[in-house]
């Protein structure tokens, strides 16, 4: 065991640093599962790569046009070969997870069409999107209908409601894996395949998009490996590695990713055009690591899952549970402990650790959010992170960390927050 002083130079005490261990002592068989499925991940990773021939030209900076930038494409075909389809879509051009949702979006619907959500609502930032929240440019302003199905009160898809909302006009549907803001549990890539499959069985013209945002490399296959048209996220999440310091990927069926293409550069343009400045070396390398910091986070939910589950809070999932993305959910009841739980976070960050976060007013969200993150890659919330709305149930969301020891202190000095704030008790 790590001598207790080192951990006692963050201001841990004895009581929170004896509770850690021992919630650790029972989690070590999950560890070594998440362990294979990384080893089993990662060589998956290192074959996408030596299938498409990656060598030291791919590292090289490109300007202007981007014209023949062997690097950005070779790393696209890294992509479609890791995620089983025909073509994909990496670019730096992407700014985010949203933006990358909304390029699909935008690029395969057409005025008429209908969009539908079978998973309930979709992530706050998306609405705008969408146009359930009124913003300009939204696929409402353009004629694309909406409407979402619910899920039923165990979270099951509610099959019979999605058949009976299909329609001629149906032309998509979005199929959110992570939970976002709702207290729900995430779905798995298989779960999502056999949705997939029921939409096809009514009318395989349907197209479905899966945001894969949080579930890359947390199980064996990916929803494009289970008929997914569209699988879409962001490289400052899992598969940048924390190492690519923006970009999104959209990987799927070669006509819909040449769509996507001609919507964010020009038409007729498409994949040609689109330099790749100096970032793909990060690209490269973040995809390459992106496997084992999953693991970490992965490691780092289950730990909190513990430690907050045995101290009496609503966790989802549980730590016993399976894992289908690496978000924690812990329902803590007040406003004051998702605060305090935040700044214990922010105190264990290698960056901006003196800073202490507050709620605020944040473009996209509906209330006030608080966020926790002291990252190398503004964002990025594959490094230790979390963020909530202020509203009830006050439910926190953590997520990231690149190492597992980083995520094992941010949990620990959460905990020690809410102890110095007397908002929880803690006995060795």
């Amino acid at each position: 065991m790590i001598d207790s002083q080192l951990y006692e130079r963050f201001g841990l005490t004895a009581p929170v640093i004896g509770f850690a261990q021992k919630e650790l002592e029972e989690l070590r068989p999950r560890f070594d599962a998440i362990d294979e499925n990384a080893e089993a991940a990662q060589l998956r990773v290192i074959d996408a790569m030596q299938q498409a021939r990656v060598d030291a030209a791919c590292f090289a900076s490109t300007n202007g046009y981007g014209y023949d930038d062997v690097g950005r494409d070779k790393l696209e075909k890294v992509y479609a070969h890791l995620f089983g389809t025909d073509d994909a879509l990496v670019r730096p051009q992407i700014t985010c997870g949203t933006h990358a949702l909304s390029l699909a979006l935008h690029a395969v619907l057409r005025p008429g069409d209908e969009l539908i959500s079978p998973v309930g609502q979709p992530y706050e930032t998306l609405k705008s999107v969408i146009g359930i929240k009124e913003a300009r440019n939204s696929l409402a302003e353009y004629g694309v209908s909406y409407k979402q199905i619910e899920l039923k009160d165990d979270f099951s898809f509610d099959y019979d409601a999605i058949r009976e909302s299909i329609t001629e006009k149906t032309r998509m549907m979005t199929i959110q894996r992570s939970k976002g803001y709702q207290v729900r549990p995430s779905f798995s890539a298989r779960q999502i395949g056999e949705l997939i499959a029921f939409i096809k069985d009514i009318d395989p013209s349907i197209i479905c998009m899966v945001d894969n945002c949080y579930g890359e490399f947390v199980e064996d296959v990916e929803p494009s490996h289970l008929g997914a048209d569209l699988t879409v996220g962001s490289l400052i999440k899992n598969p940048g590695g924390g190492l690519a310091p923006l970009g999104g990927y959209i990987a799927g069926r070669g006509d819909l990713i040449e769509q996507c293409a001609y919507m964010l550069t020009s038409p007729g343009l498409g994949k040609e055009v689109g330099a790749s400045l100096s970032v793909l070396p990060a690209f490269y390398q973040g995809l390459f690591l992106a496997p084992t910091v999953t693991a970490s986070a992965l490691k780092g939910a289950i730990f909190a899952a513990s430690v907050y589950e045995d101290l009496g809070f609503d966790v989802l999932p549980g730590k016993y549970d399976e894992r289908h993305d690496i978000i924690q959910a812990v329902t803590l009841g007040s406003a004051e402990r998702v605060i305090a739980f935040c700044r214990g976070i922010q105190a264990g960050a290698p960056v901006d650790a003196y800073v202490t976060p507050e709620p605020w007013d944040m473009p996209g969200y509906d209330c006030q959010v608080i966020m926790a993150a002291g990252a190398f890659v503004s964002g990025s919330s594959i490094e230790l992170s979390a963020d909530a709305p202020i509203r009830e149930p006050y439910a926190v969301y953590f997520q990231g960390g690149l190492t597992w020891p980083h995520a094992k202190l941010g949990i620990m000095k959460s905990l020690q927050q809410l102890v110095d704030e007397r908002l929880v008790e803690v006995h060795e």
